[in-house]
């Protein structure tokens, strides 16, 4: 940790230190609501109640269920979230209001049941039609729908959160197109998002597949590092595209989906799980906060593999970028500036590693191209 002064590695860890019971809080609420409500007969009673609302039919109680189950998950979470946006706020990482915080959340939720209702919607049909053997087309409808939201999503999600600009035509433009050109990766476009009017923190990634594939950059790190350091974040992020890491992570969600809807199916055939959540089968509309807990529990449990995962790929990315600009020094000075603006603990606990951490440590990374440089000096 000799790159960094007494004062940043201690601002990183009380940072770290005055997030974690908060963030595990905001991580703990939703699964345990839903264990809480799907293993009872809680859960069938609050879909029965919500569905009477709207006529009492088997479609009210699955579409109002399903907003009663997002809206729960949102309001269980609230207290976490908002405490570790105040935290985040008073280290200067986020410049947004209340109101706009506000507006997010909403916008997330009115997301969540824009994809949640026809998705359970289309769920329930399928159990109502073959209470036996639903989970074998709802799993390729799973499978399916992985690589079209990620088509999707940087062309109708991304734009609800923040404004894209393309980068001014110039000297840095020219550099990342460059380097695009010299990795044989076609890019439509390098943008701009308007970052800054939700925080200070610094990033950039490339996003889309195939003719959606574009180069962003957060206006904080456009504005704030050096021109090369901006590249070798892009770098970096073009390691992920070089190496096929969003087509096989694309591909890999959509297996994990389907092995996820088989289990599913499974879990929710258990009578002992049915009888404890008062429901008759997979079919009945009383089942749904019993399919979210169960949901929720494979999450978690997948959680902390698909954490390594992501850190090797990380790690593989960073290789890249060294690779692709030979410039072992830059990187290390953004992984500096990073550290610095995005207020890292550059070391953090082994423990937390393991469990939530999707990339390598600062000081690994910084060690690694350190031992990437000697590799291959002279």
């Amino acid at each position: 940790m000799d790159d960094f002064t007494p004062e940043q590695v201690a601002r990183g860890r009380a940072l770290r230190r005055a997030q974690l019971p908060w963030a595990l809080g905001a991580r703990a609420a939703g699964p345990a609501a839903l264990l809480l409500l799907g293993l009872t007969p809680a859960g069938a009673g609050l879909v029965g109640r919500a569905g009477d609302l709207f006529g009492g039919t088997r479609t009210a109680q699955v579409l109002a269920g399903i907003a009663a189950l997002l809206l729960i998950g949102e309001l269980v979470q609230l207290p976490s979230t908002a405490r570790l946006w105040v935290i985040r706020r008073a280290y200067g990482l986020i410049t947004q209001g209340w109101a706009g915080w506000a507006a997010d959340r909403l916008r997330g939720l009115a997301l969540g049941l824009l994809l949640g209702l026809p998705v359970g919607y289309g769920l329930y049909a399928l159990t109502d039609r073959s209470p036996e053997g639903w989970w074998l087309p709802a799993a390729l409808l799973a499978a399916l729908l992985v690589p079209l939201l990620s088509f999707l999503f940087p062309l109708l999600v991304e734009p609800l959160f923040n404004r894209f600009t393309p980068l001014p035509a110039g000297e840095l433009r020219t550099a990342l197109l460059d380097l695009a050109a010299r990795d044989a990766i076609r890019v439509r476009e390098v943008l701009v998002a308007d970052a800054s009017r939700r925080t200070t923190a610094l990033n950039a990634y490339v996003s889309g597949l195939g003719a959606t594939r574009r180069i962003v950059a957060y206006d904080t790190l456009i504005g704030t590092a050096d021109p090369r350091e901006v590249e070798l974040v892009v770098a970096h992020e073009l390691g992920h595209v070089k190496h096929r890491d969003v087509l096989t992570g694309t591909l890999l969600g959509s297996l994990g989906a389907a092995v996820a809807v088989v289990l599913l199916g499974l879990l929710t055939s258990w009578r002992p799980l049915l009888d404890a959540a008062s429901a008759a089968s997979a079919a009945d509309p009383r089942s749904l906060f019993l399919f979210a807990a169960c949901a929720a529990v494979l999450g978690a449990l997948a959680g902390p593999f698909q954490c390594a995962a992501s850190r090797r790929i990380e790690a593989r990315a960073d290789r890249h970028a060294l690779e692709l600009t030979s410039d072992p020094e830059q990187f290390i000075a953004m992984q500096h500036r990073l550290a610095v603006a995005n207020i890292a603990d550059v070391d953090p606990p082994r423990l937390l590693q393991l469990l939530f951490a999707s990339h390598p440590s600062t000081t690994a990374r910084i060690a690694a191209a350190r031992a990437w440089a000697a590799a291959h000096a002279g």
